[in-house]
């Protein structure tokens, strides 16, 4: 960091295991990409390509090496995964990923229905060759998994193979994890929690209220995703106790009630 300050919370240096930040390219022109990197790639330790952006991204591969260089661990997106799958070209998709020279992959299912027994089968495939991020819930508004099923699923693609589960939300946040309000469903994610380690799920949340709930109910090395680019930085600040919504959380209790009396006279 440029300065020092006391009362700052711990953060693991790339490449970390939790704490983990989740950004969405979805689709940054390489000059912009090249920018990214410079304002935030120190602490951007995922790169989704999202959805299936990268059918139509100009310079693909040079991106990617892009990202690679700064040290991101790069995949595309689930739903080109389920795109692949819904036409009967998994090998295809596989091949893909060894082309492109990605070493992550994600598996979900929010757009098209794969029985669970089957997706944990192409987790199980993918894992054998490249990391695996899986992705648990619905895309679609109404659709509501109960929360032993979400403890099920989650924990049974664990034992597949995936290294973290996603907790799906969209790029909107208002679905999976959140209700149509953007509020998290604050029960499924407590259940969630006490049967699933927490440095094992990735928790989408793309605006900037959820993130704030997240860090305050989990602590600042909580991993978080689909994260826009430009929120990084503001995200990190979050984190460290270095905006208002944090600001008290890293403080000691008594310097912390002082401040706040002498700003209540």
């Amino acid at each position: 960091m440029n300065y020092s300050l006391s009362h700052i919370p711990a953060r693991p240096k790339k490449p970390r295991e939790e704490g983990l930040t989740m950004v969405m390219d979805k689709g940054l022109s390489f000059r912009q990409a090249e920018d990214f990197i410079d304002g935030c790639g120190h602490l951007t330790d995922l790169l989704k390509l999202g959805f299936g952006s990268s059918y139509v991204m100009p310079r693909l591969k040079e991106k990617i090496a892009l990202y690679h260089k700064a040290d991101m661990r790069v995949y595309l997106g689930g739903t080109l995964f389920e795109a692949f799958v819904a036409r009967g070209q998994f090998k295809d998709y596989m091949k893909l990923v060894d082309d492109l020279g990605l070493q992550f992959a994600e598996v979900s299912d929010g757009s098209i229905s794969i029985p669970h027994k089957e997706k944990c089968e192409y987790i199980n495939k993918l894992a054998r060759k490249v990391t695996v991020l899986s992705e648990v819930g619905s895309k679609e508004e109404g659709i509501l998994i109960s929360p032993t099923r979400w403890v099920r699923m989650m924990q049974d693609e664990l034992k597949a193979g995936s290294w973290k589960v996603i907790a799906e939300a969209r790029e909107s946040g208002t679905v999976g994890i959140y209700r149509p309000s953007g509020h998290a469903h604050t029960a499924l994610v407590n259940k969630i929690i006490a049967k699933v380690p927490m440095k094992d799920i990735i928790w989408e949340a793309p605006r900037k209220p959820q993130q704030v709930w997240f860090i305050q109910q989990m602590g600042p090395n909580v991993n978080l995703g689909n994260i826009a680019p430009d929120e990084v930085i503001a995200l990190e600040t979050l984190r460290l106790g270095l905006r208002g919504d944090t600001f008290f959380d890293h403080l000691p209790e008594s310097m912390s009630e002082k401040l706040r009396q002498t700003k209540d006279q």
